[in-house]
């Protein structure tokens, strides 16, 4: 079953999906001319999100006392604040830590896949499956070896290709929408 609306009914918004792309596309494009800004962002926002979990949990935790989990609520929601707060206050040791978790879960990625890959029983599925664990395990090692310098890097390159791409394709279906 199809969810999405006929494309009839969504062709006057052609002009939205544009700017809607075009302004992803910008914030992007600004995203990847000031990366270490955007890191300490992302990472900001991130912690400020873990305070404000923190302080839902111990809410819950009082809402829901007749649970018989009540301490344990209240130890995960300050856990939370706790953590968040670290976060926020040293941004650049969490951007270091995400930055050597992300590298090693490339890397593992890129085994795995690897080994996968080589397994395959269908040969042309297998070459693109082989191209992409290499490029995984590529990037991984990158950010590895250059860590923790990468920290500075990785993590706003990462948002700002995102939000670029993204953009861009939201684009391209606003212009689709308006020749369809």
């Amino acid at each position: 079953m199809n969810n999405f609306p006929d494309v009839h009914d969504v062709k006057g918004l052609w002009v939205w999906t544009l700017i809607f792309g075009l302004f992803l596309s910008l914030a992007g494009g600004f995203a990847i001319s000031s990366v270490f800004y955007s890191t300490m962002a992302s990472i900001i926002v991130v912690g400020i999100t873990m305070i404000v979990a923190g302080f839902a949990e111990i809410l819950h935790g009082f809402r829901m006392r007749t649970w018989g989990h009540f301490f344990w609520m209240l130890a995960l929601g300050g856990f939370y604040i706790l953590s968040g707060a670290t976060v926020v206050r040293n941004p650049l040791l969490a951007a270091s830590f995400l930055t050597l978790l992300l590298g090693c879960s490339l890397i593992a990625s890129g085994i795995i896949r690897t080994y996968i890959s080589v397994q395959f029983p269908v040969q042309n599925a297998r070459f693109s499956l082989l191209a992409s664990s290499l490029l995984t395990l590529f990037v991984g090692a990158i950010i590895i070896a250059q860590w923790p310098t990468s920290s500075f890097w990785v993590i706003g390159t990462f948002l700002g290709v995102d939000l670029f791409f993204a953009g861009m394709a939201w684009v391209g279906i606003g212009l689709a929408l308006k020749n369809a």
